[in-house]
């Protein structure tokens, strides 16, 4: 067998190899797609009041202020303000990004923000009995 034949037979193999592999998928992203309704929960426990946020300001339960996922990309700087809109009723405010959570943002599970009690429950959701989530619009203003 020529050298020739040998290339053209590996140059062959490796065409037909690569035509076959998986072609790659980009990752899942951990961001809402933007304009799509997502859900905002609410966080807040006793105790909790004055401890440091991820950013080092202290928690304020009754603040306008919410957590957005460690995991989202790009990342939401903290002090990045945010207009949360509550779909159901109309209600909207703006909340200041100081903390992280660590949820992450599915398709079946669209969690966007994690709002102290206080954000939550001027958006119209209730803590008691829990809502569990409101389904909201965020626009990010800077």
């Amino acid at each position: 067998m020529s050298m020739r034949t040998l290339l053209i037979g590996a140059a062959a193999l490796t065409i037909a190899l690569a035509a076959a592999a998986p072609v790659a998928t980009a990752a899942p992203t951990d961001t809402p797609p933007k304009g799509k309704d997502c859900w905002a929960t609410h966080y807040g426990q006793p105790g909790l009041d004055g401890q440091p946020t991820a950013s080092g300001e202290p928690y304020n339960n009754n603040a306008d202020a919410a957590a957005t996922s460690l995991s989202r990309s790009p990342q939401l700087k903290f002090g990045t303000k945010v207009k949360v809109t509550n779909v159901k009723n109309g209600k909207s405010l703006t909340v200041k990004i100081n903390d992280r959570g660590t949820y992450k943002w599915t398709a079946s599970v669209p969690k966007c923000l994690d709002l102290t009690d206080g954000a939550f429950q001027r958006l119209g959701g209730s803590v008691n009995p829990d809502d569990g989530h409101i389904v909201v619009k965020e626009q990010v203003l800077g």
